[in-house]
């Protein structure tokens, strides 16, 4: 059996789509791909995400110096490739190396490898992908764009997108301004309908507000949001904040230890979202880092799903989070 043959066997043994009375499904966002398995961010890892049926695919978006939107977690990328080896005396002061100081062909000529410390070389998951091992490269967005619809025509089951913009406000002060360049790749291949199978997030609340009023964005948005405060009350549950959030977004995407609190009881604030009109997506579901809420990754599935009653996942192990959901009858829904 060919390789892209197994991928689809694979995927369309995964594959579920809506539930039985037609409405969504819980939906598994591969995080920076099946990253539990491959180096994140790499096309290898997509396609195993799409292999192993998550209904979205994540991509975090920065620029080149020549502004080409390139699918990179971190402004810089000392944490994940040769480039201090590779381009010695390029780094800012702060000995680190930004994608944004170096144009797309400078970018093509690094390895990527598997997240490690750039001082100690050790790996920020001990065990996966084996650092420093194997031939990866940086994609752009449109070529990633590209696997995922020539996946989508093998194997004849289509997954979502999930782009986010990565700290917009700091590549302005750079000179560069990365959203209205994304939103027109986006916009290129039909991704900003509210229908369309792409879900845009960001951490910057003004940077979404601009997108959906000044850039006339369509398509669904999330905002990102991170931990509560330790020493006081959620923000978030405070009088008319979720609805101030649901004037100008879809949904909210919180740490799971917003969702579900150290008593492994639903902090409220998935059905406090819900009542507003937002869809939750939470992060991120790690079989090899659990949340201190659950001991095992089934406990922690259980109280995401079934107590809390999130609507989405982002996960470094989709296939756990689908194979989980397929058990339980919820199923797992993709683009289709």
């Amino acid at each position: 059996m060919t390789d892209l043959a197994h991928l689809a066997l694979v995927a369309a043994m995964l594959a579920i789509t809506t539930n039985a009375a037609g409405a969504a499904s819980p939906i598994v966002i591969a995080h920076r791909g099946a990253s539990g398995y491959l180096p994140e961010h790499t096309l290898p890892a997509k396609a195993m995400a799409h292999a192993q049926a998550a209904g979205f695919i994540e991509q975090d978006i920065v620029l080149t110096r020549d502004d080409v939107p390139v699918v990179l977690h971190d402004v810089y990328l000392d944490a994940v490739s040769d480039v201090a080896e590779r381009y010695p005396g390029r780094a800012r002061a702060d000995g680190r190396h930004y994608a944004i100081d170096f144009t797309l062909e400078e970018l093509r000529g690094l390895r990527l490898w598997e997240r490690c410390d750039p001082e100690t070389g050790r790996p920020t998951y001990p065990g996966r992908f084996p650092p420093r091992t194997g031939v990866f490269r940086i994609a752009t967005l449109e070529e990633e764009l590209d696997l995922l619809d020539g996946l989508a025509r093998s194997t004849g089951r289509r997954a979502g997108v999930y782009p986010e913009i990565k700290q917009p406000a700091w590549h302005r002060r750079e000179g560069h301004d990365p959203t209205p360049i994304i939103a027109e790749v986006l916009r290129r291949r039909g991704l900003d309908g509210k229908d369309a199978a792409c879900f845009v997030q960001c951490f910057e609340a003004d940077e979404l507000e601009r997108l959906r009023t000044s850039l006339g964005w369509q398509g669904r948005l999330i905002l990102l949001v991170g931990e509560a405060p330790a020493d006081g009350p959620d923000p978030l549950l405070t009088p008319g904040a979720l609805a101030k959030v649901a004037a100008v977004v879809d949904g909210i995407g919180p740490p799971l230890v917003r969702v579900v609190g150290a008593d492994r009881r639903p902090t409220g604030l998935v059905a406090a979202a819900h009542a507003a009109g937002l869809t939750v997506h939470a992060y991120t579901f790690r079989v090899d880092r659990l949340p201190a809420f659950a001991a095992s990754p089934q406990e922690a599935l259980a109280l995401l799903f079934d107590d809390a009653g999130i609507d989405g996942l982002f996960s470094d192990f989709p296939d756990v989070c689908v194979a989980w959901l397929k058990q339980r009858g919820a199923g797992s829904s993709s683009a289709d």
